[in-house]
């Protein structure tokens, strides 16, 4: 990423050293994933949809630990590996989203409530800007070379109310906490990078 365009991090040290963490990413582009992947403090594995995993791509992908995934249907098989990962200590990240849009947390899915409640995993929010907009002189679906990409780490927050509970109602007001929590922390990145 650092060859390819100029990443500025910030706020990177929010990140628990260790233990499980979930990494709630905005999605706008399609190299917002291998951003987060290339400056995070920590290795990440990102629940990516299966479509991607095709070919020499799906290989790399799946040796690097990413979790395939499909979109269409409830993937007991990569909610069991993703909550490996969390059961590890490793670090999950997630489109909240579930595909890419405006990157602005405004419709997220349940599955990013489900797995912080589930596993007790505080989540980090982070908000990549600057990857959209304009594309590149070369390659018109990237953004173009050597431009800045600012990647802004959040503070940790808990989803869930404390309770240990994983019932509908603790997944929706999870949902709708997380909701806030992510909105707050991408209108503080937009602020703090003039974005």
């Amino acid at each position: 990423m650092h060859g390819l365009w100029k990443p500025r991090v910030l706020g990177a040290w929010r990140v628990p050293a260790t233990g499980p963490v979930i990494l709630a990413v905005n999605h706008s582009h399609n190299i917002d994933g291998p951003m987060v992947m290339g400056v995070a403090p920590r290795p990440t594995h990102f629940l990516i949809k299966k479509e991607v995993f095709v070919g020499p791509l799906g290989r790399f992908l799946t040796g690097i630990g990413q979790v395939e995934v499909d979109r269409s249907t409830a993937d007991r098989t990569a909610i069991s590996r993703a909550l490996a990962v969390l059961e590890g200590g490793g670090v999950l990240g997630i489109f909240p989203e579930g595909t890419r849009g405006e990157g602005d947390f405004a419709s997220l899915r349940a599955g990013l409530a489900y797995f912080a409640v589930r596993s007790g995993a505080p989540i980090v929010p982070v908000a990549v800007l600057g990857s959209s907009g304009r594309g590149g002189r070369l390659v018109k679906a990237l953004p173009p070379l050597r431009s800045r990409v600012d990647v802004v780490f959040g503070d940790p927050f808990p989803a869930g109310d404390g309770s240990g509970r994983r019932t509908r109602r603790v997944l929706d007001e999870a949902t709708e906490r997380i909701q806030k929590q992510l909105g707050e922390h991408l209108h503080h990145a937009r602020r703090l990078t003039g974005r």
